[in-house]
């Protein structure tokens, strides 16, 4: 028996799409038959937008030119957010699917880390899904699905990493509190907590820590974005139609 997965006609929003995690989501769930609303941070220099746009360019020419479109917002302003959600349902007349993946490190010791250090990283980390899945509790379509990007550092604790950990350990417990709020919208709200991935963040990591992690972990190497991104199409999909309120680890067996 085969089995296709389709997430057409919906449409999904996706924090920080301009690369990483967030990029191949994109491409996943638009291969997957969804439209996809991109967000990215609107620098000053202007990259984010030209990773965006590059990734809407890559969706559409494979999938027609209303497949995907950018939008800008930084996730820490609530103002903004609200706004880039009415962009993308006037866009788009529909919301289905949101992830929340925009992240960013700051990692230091307790020690030495700053103030600037720990709000900025827990401001867009876990105060900026906050801002997000309150307007997806606002707009989504019954039946809609928040996928929450966590991290194994919610569970592990790695060290230099206060900030990261706690917005993402708050991530988990916002996944759980909304996932009881939102089922009477028959709105489903998971997470998932990927390990390290190879990423633009995953190889910033100095290469002596990613050496020695990569001893901790049973299958030996890091994610390929591709295998969370599948792993966020499953929960995505009617395939987890009775899940909610749950994390997926997804670390190639490094437990905790």
């Amino acid at each position: 028996m085969s089995m296709t997965v389709s997430l057409a006609p919906q449409v999904a929003l996706i924090t920080g799409g301009g690369q990483g995690i967030g990029r191949q989501t994109a491409l996943t769930l638009a291969a997957a038959g969804a439209r996809v609303a991109i967000n990215y941070f609107p620098d000053n220099a202007g990259q984010n937008l030209q990773l965006a746009q590059a990734v809407v360019a890559e969706i559409t020419q494979a999938h027609g030119p209303d497949a995907a479109a950018a939008f800008g917002a930084d996730v820490r302003d609530a103002a903004q957010v609200s706004q880039m959600y009415a962009q993308a349902i006037d866009q788009f007349q529909r919301l289905d699917i949101v992830v929340n993946n925009a992240g960013i490190l700051r990692d230091r010791s307790i020690k030495k880390m700053s103030l600037e250090e720990w709000s900025s990283v827990i401001d867009t980390n876990l105060s900026g899904v906050f801002h997000s899945c309150q307007q997806a509790a606002l707009h989504l379509s019954p039946g809609g699905k928040i996928i929450n990007v966590a991290s194994l550092s919610a569970v592990m604790g790695f060290f230099g990493q206060a900030n990261y950990a706690a917005a993402k350990s708050g991530v988990l417990g916002l996944t759980k509190v909304l996932a009881r709020e939102l089922a009477k919208s028959n709105i489903r709200v998971n997470a998932v907590a990927p390990g390290v991935v190879d990423t633009e963040m995953g190889q910033s990591i100095p290469e002596e820590n990613r050496r020695l992690m990569q001893q901790q972990i049973p299958l030996g190497r890091f994610a390929e974005p591709r295998e969370i991104s599948e792993v966020i199409l499953f929960l995505a999909s009617d395939l987890s139609s009775y899940m909610t309120g749950q994390t997926l680890h997804v670390n190639g067996g490094w437990w905790f």
